[in-house]
């Protein structure tokens, strides 16, 4: 390998590069069509795949980012429904008069209300026009519809506002103040002016008379005035989020107290001045998190009051892990709870809330009493680990599935309780629970009809390497499937719902845009094609589908690249995919789109290839996801040494020739591999790897593994570094040097360990103008061909 900081052992090298030239130039020499420079180039070499789909508002045209000439970027293209044969770019014009996808309908969907350009418009469906209603000196956002369809709400700078259509008045709902009320008060006067003063008015009659009389207006003139308007001040905080009820007779917002937190930087040596630049980047785990409150406005009250969370069930609990540190004492106290998102009924009567405790072991519905502000809870999820999965939401920003039937009466969500991720209603009057979806398999991105009458949503229920698109009854019922393409069928439903434009890919295909009627009988047609010949001309394999049995007995999926017989070297690679909650064995064409191209490369030179969705992967439940609760690097670990057995002993591997490769989480379990299970890996290459999990973010590894403060049993047992003593195979690292994600100092701290431990057989290759997702197609080759390489030199000679 060359250009490294820290080589292999020179003598080492050249006896495996002899033995590595030796067999290229044998009579049976593996080959490919494939090499890294060709797979690694830019990715238009593969063709132009739309992306970005979206619907014009009156479901005539289809449009999306699309790139035929081979431009810098993607632009606009649509395919009209009457002219479906032919892919045309929109113009200027026509792309500056799009309705965004954003804003409200109304009920019988004849308008649209949205902002552009910090504007309020209107958009008139039948006449298909648009009208700029309002135009004020700071952006407008979060335009709804009322249930008084004449009028709209809208927020503009922190307060909520009503426009009458009919007169175009506008009414300031909320009276929201940065900062704290000022205090009018008299003048403090000291010891000796005071004196002065009281003397002079006994003293001069004419001039306390004239007191008097300028205190008698004031008091008058304070007696008559019109009464103002309640204000609230948000002190130090900031608001988020200002939600009007649909009747406006309420106002939701969050109040946001700001943790202060010590940020990293990373240090950027290319800057185009010249001169090194600090790139600001994130905060550690264990940072201090922000406080956040819910408020509610009472209109007819004209008041706001605070939610009370104190009294929620578990607010005190201990989490389990304080189990394992028995000799501390531990307060049981109110734990932090973040209201993550307010929902308000149709007719603006009811309202519920999601809650997040701060450690995200609890998530708690409640609906809010508007007038006392009262918590009555509805459903509470607790997660020894965390609350998670499909469709549940994030503890900060909400997000999930959350709403109101039009009864009033009922809200739909959808929770893990048995373990996957299914749709749920729930009765508020009497707190009955209702599963709409159930089984083992996960429910994606339900949304109700227009009428109201029928949930649209996509699942795993065919197979959990696959996406298909349903219909189902409002209150439940049969799930009609709209789709039926192998693979992952990413719906978008015409604005009518007449049609799905499906946006499909298998596993050996890119995504490509079909047309379907809003039936199961209809046949899909295809609409765009866009492979290029280069790309369309390797026969890329569909990989091989399989489970496996770990050594707890969970079934484990993976995909598998089988090399033929003739040119088989009974050297086997795993790679390991990133962001841990991800999944990759799957049907559809990969995100990892370079590794799965170089995994065909890696299978023409003889190596079977294994990849495997291990403990913490996504899209297999909860108990899959929290596998790994407390211990990276273990069930995570043993699924990929499990697989390495498999591959022993079903497809004759000789033990010592397994390789391991991945980046970022990947990276990281690559690390744990070579260091703790040297005799299953004899080389790795971890790219952009964590290499101390108390040095990553906080949002992430906080719910895997608590706080480096409190639970630090979990941070040791899952960070590579600590392990680093364990190191016998050939190892390779590679970083991006200007990494804001998993920062360059984590594999400098590993590297440093690796030399006082004064370990031989590792590198250290640095991309000094990368960061986490490396952009250059000269950066991905040189990695590539590194990764090939050490894998060619370390496994091929055993």
């Amino acid at each position: 390998m060359n250009n490294i900081f820290i080589p292999f052992n020179a003598t080492k090298r050249v006896v495996l590069f002899l033995l590595f030239f030796g067999l290229c130039i044998s009579a049976n020499a593996q080959q490919s069509e494939l090499s890294v420079e060709k797979i690694m180039q830019d990715p238009s070499w593969m063709g132009t795949f739309p992306s970005n789909i979206r619907w014009g508002v009156n479901s005539e045209n289809i449009y999306f980012d699309y790139n035929p000439e081979k431009n810098t970027s993607d632009s606009l293209y649509k395919i009209s429904l009457k002219n479906r044969n032919e892919i045309q770019k929109a113009e200027l014009q026509e792309k500056r008069n799009m309705v965004p996808q954003w804003g409200d309908f109304n009920k019988k969907r004849t308008k649209k209300v949205y902002t552009e350009n910090g504007n309020l418009v209107l958009y008139d469906l039948k006449g298909k026009e648009a009208t700029e209603i309002l135009d004020l000196d700071s952006e407008i956002d979060d335009a709804m519809f009322l249930q008084d369809e004449d009028k709209i709400s809208f927020v503009y700078n922190d307060n909520a506002f009503i426009l009458n259509l009919e007169n175009a008045q506008i009414h300031q709902l909320t009276h929201i103040r940065k900062g704290k009320k000022k205090e009018e008060k008299e003048p403090e006067l000291s010891d000796q002016d005071a004196w002065l003063e009281k003397e002079n008015l006994e003293l001069l009659q004419v001039v306390n008379e004239r007191k008097e009389k300028k205190k008698s207006a004031e008091n008058y003139r304070k007696s008559v005035a019109e009464e103002e308007p309640f204000t609230f001040y948000l002190g130090e905080n900031s608001l988020r989020r200002l939600q009007v009820s649909p009747n406006a007779s309420y106002a939701a917002f969050q109040l946001v107290d700001r943790a202060e937190n010590k940020n990293t930087e990373v240090p950027n040596y290319v800057d185009e001045s010249g001169y090194t630049a600090n790139l600001p980047a994130r905060s550690k785990v264990g940072e201090a998190s922000d406080k956040v409150e819910l408020a509610i406005y009472n209109a007819e009250k004209d008041t706001v009051f605070i939610v009370d969370t104190s009294a929620l069930p578990g607010i005190t609990d201990l989490p389990d892990y304080t189990e394992d540190y028995r000799d501390k004492e531990w307060e049981k106290k109110e734990r932090q709870v973040i209201p993550s998102g307010t929902y308000f009924s149709e007719n603006g009567e009811k309202a519920v809330v999601n809650l997040r405790s701060a450690d995200n072991k609890d998530r708690w519905i409640a609906e809010v009493n508007l007038e006392t502000g009262a918590l009555k809870v509805l459903d509470r999820q607790h997660d020894d680990a965390w609350i998670a999965g499909p469709g549940v939401g994030y503890t900060y920003w909400g997000g999930g599935t959350m709403g109101w039937l039009p009864d009033n009466e009922h809200i739909y969500f959808q929770s893990e309780e048995t373990g996957f991720s299914h749709l749920y209603l729930l009765d508020v009057e009497t707190g009955t629970k209702k599963a709409l979806t159930k089984g083992n398999y996960e429910v994606f991105d339900p949304f109700l009809s227009n009428d109201k009458k029928s949930w649209y949503l996509t699942t795993s229920q065919v197979d959990a390497g696959e996406r298909h698109f349903y219909k189902m009854p409002v209150m439940g019922g049969k799930m009609e499937q709209l789709t039926q393409m192998t693979g992952k069928n990413e719906v978008y439903l015409s604005p009518d719902e007449k049609y799905m434009a499906i946006l499909h890919s298998s596993s050996n295909q890119p995504e490509e845009l079909y047309l379907k009627k809003t039936n199961s009988n209809a046949e899909p047609e295809q609409l765009t094609s866009g492979e290029s010949e280069a790309f369309a001309s390797y026969n890329w394999r569909e990989p091989e589908f399989i489970k496996f049995e770990a050594e707890d007995g969970a079934m484990v999926p993976a995909r598998l690249y089988l090399p033929q017989e003739n040119v088989k070297n009974n050297a086997a690679v795993v790679f390991v995919h990133g962001a841990g909650y991800l999944q990759n064995a799957h049907k559809w064409w990969s995100s990892y789109f370079r590794e799965y191209m170089f995994n065909n490369m890696l299978t023409d030179l003889g190596y079977t290839v294994i990849d495997i969705d291990y403990r913490g992967s996504a899209g297999y439940g909860r108990d899959w996801r929290t596998g790994i609760y407390r211990h990276m690097g273990g069930k995570d670990l043993s699924d990929q040494v499990d697989g390495v057995k498999y591959l022993i002993e079903n497809y004759d591997i000789n033990p010592q020739k397994v390789g391991i490769y991945g980046g970022s989480y990947g990276g990281f379990i690559t690390l744990m591999a070579m260091f703790t299970e040297p005799e299953t890996f004899q080389a790795g290459a971890a790219l952009r790897s964590v290499t101390d999990w108390a040095h990553y973010n906080h949002g992430y590894t906080s719910n895997i593994l608590n706080e480096p403060a409190l639970d630090p049993i979990a941070y040791r047992r899952s960070s590579p570094i600590y392990f680093a003593e364990g190191l016998e195979g050939d190892l390779l690292i590679a970083h991006g040097m200007v990494d804001t994600n998993v920062h360059f100092q984590d594999v400098v701290r590993l590297a440093q360990r690796l030399i006082e431990l004064g370990k031989d057989d590792w590198e250290l290759a640095v991309y000094p103008v990368e960061s986490h997702g490396f952009v250059e197609p000269s950066s991905w080759t040189d990695e590539y061909s590194r990764i090939l390489e050490l894998f060619n030199e370390s496994l091929l000679n055993k």
